[in-house]
């Protein structure tokens, strides 16, 4: 690393005499003999910026590219307005980090406050932070902040996103906390058992809506069930739905946490992605992550300032409720264009097309031999079907361009957006017909 450090052997040499030192590894005169690497890393040769390129296009062009995605599962792949790929890219915003000198970061604040504002539009809240690393963390953040000393259990879906339950279970298990799961029945979750389940040691219960089967859960009622036996009420949310859908606080939620790749942000390996997370008046001050409020400054110009900065998990340490001292200021500057871009109904017609087109499939499918609905009842635009000769239709498909649905257990899980054309459907329908019938 000697060639990236700004000071030369001479001056590095004279700082390690002033601390009474001879050389760097007395640095490290702690660390057992046996932890000490004694020789040279095996890396290859480095290369020159023109090998670097040929080096990355070459692994680059291994990539497979599909014309057509009728794949969710939480990564979703909707149309993305140019001007939101453009802003962020710009130098102030992709190289700012996060704003410790507050008042000296206006154009940072702002872009958070107007993320917050609109969060909290399409939510239905009073408060939204900004923000955590993405939907399952906003999820066990959530259990975390519902949390207090006679109710420590954390209930959740067994509907709910697989990654989002084990990450929930990753939290408890940090914090010795427990962790119960409410069985599905039909795809959805089961009433009678969350009933049973609701004892007086439950803090929390988290719903996904819609769930990962894609059906809409009947949120209102597990609300006033959740709320009766004194526990809170969690609800993960997928943002385009709001635009259509009964917002959380419609729906009687106490905190709404969701994941915000859909806003904006390409499905690109995984990441980055972005945990939504927002929250009524009175549970405010239990919200990790940062708010950015709006004020006036002495000459009565509108003004942004960070606001609740006690900042607990830098004082409290281990008894803080939240650790996540980062945020994901430039995935929610992403979200916040592509809110601004799509406007509200913008929004609705990508919804709108996502859920009409995801039906329209749905019933084109079931309409081949041996394919069918695996769950019944309304669904967004994602839905699980028994499907004959999964592995040899995912495969044909993959063959002509299209990223076919997700082998889940007892069937296949489509997703349709609005970016695949009545004609790319009725290919895909064509094609599952043709395995089927050969």
């Amino acid at each position: 690393m000697g060639s990236y450090v700004p000071s030369t052997k001479a001056e590095r040499q004279a700082m390690l005499e002033a601390v009474g030192l001879k050389n760097e590894r007395e640095l490290y005169a702690d660390v057992p003999q046996s932890m000490i690497l004694d020789r040279l890393l095996d890396l290859p040769e480095g290369m020159s910026e023109l090998e670097v390129r040929r080096a990355v296009t070459a692994m680059a062009e291994k990539n497979k590219v599909f014309s057509t995605v009728l794949r969710g599962a939480g990564a979703y792949d909707h149309y993305i307005p140019s001007i939101v790929k453009y802003i962020p890219a710009k130098e102030e915003f992709l190289t700012a980090y996060t704003p410790y000198q507050a008042e000296m970061s206006q154009g940072v604040l702002q872009s958070i406050f107007e993320y917050q504002t609109m969060i909290c539009q399409l939510t239905g809240m009073d408060v939204s932070n900004a923000s955590v690393y993405d939907g399952a963390t906003a999820a066990a953040e959530a259990a975390a902040m519902c949390r207090d000393r006679k109710r420590t259990v954390t209930l959740i879906s067994a509907a709910a996103h697989p990654d989002t339950i084990n990450t929930v279970r990753t939290y408890c298990y940090g914090t010795n906390h427990e962790l119960r799961v409410v069985p599905a029945k039909d795809g959805k979750t089961d009433l009678a058992a969350l009933k049973e389940m609701l004892t007086p040691d439950v803090a929390s219960v988290y719903i996904q809506q819609p769930n990962f089967f894609g059906l809409l859960e009947d949120a209102e009622q597990i609300g006033e069930i959740v709320h009766e036996a004194g526990a809170m009420y969690v609800m993960g949310c997928n943002p385009i739905s709001l635009a259509i859908l009964k917002t959380p606080r419609e729906c009687g939620a106490d905190v709404a946490v969701g994941e915000g790749q859909p806003l904006g942000m390409p499905i690109a390996f995984g990441g980055p992605y972005l945990g939504i997370m927002a929250t009524t008046q009175k549970h405010m001050r239990k919200l990790p992550g940062r708010i950015v409020g709006e004020t006036a400054d002495d000459n009565g110009n509108r003004a942004y300032v960070l606001s609740l900065q006690a900042r607990e998990q830098h004082i409290r340490r281990e008894k803080a409720s939240s650790n996540i001292c980062s945020n994901e200021a430039l995935c929610a500057l992403t979200a916040g264009l592509y809110m601004a871009a799509m406007g509200p109904d913008g929004m609705k017609e990508a919804a709108r097309q996502s859920m009409a087109k995801a039906h329209y499939l749905a019933k084109a499918l079931c309409a081949l031999p041996g394919v069918s609905m695996k769950y019944s009842g309304e669904f967004f635009h994602e839905f699980v079907t028994v499907l004959p000769k999964t592995e040899q239709v995912l495969k044909t498909l993959e063959d002509n361009g299209i990223l076919g649905g997700l082998p889940v257990e007892g069937g296949v899980l489509w997703c349709v957006t609005e970016k695949v054309a009545k004609a790319d459907l009725d290919k895909a329908v064509s094609i599952v017909k043709e395995v089927l019938e050969a």
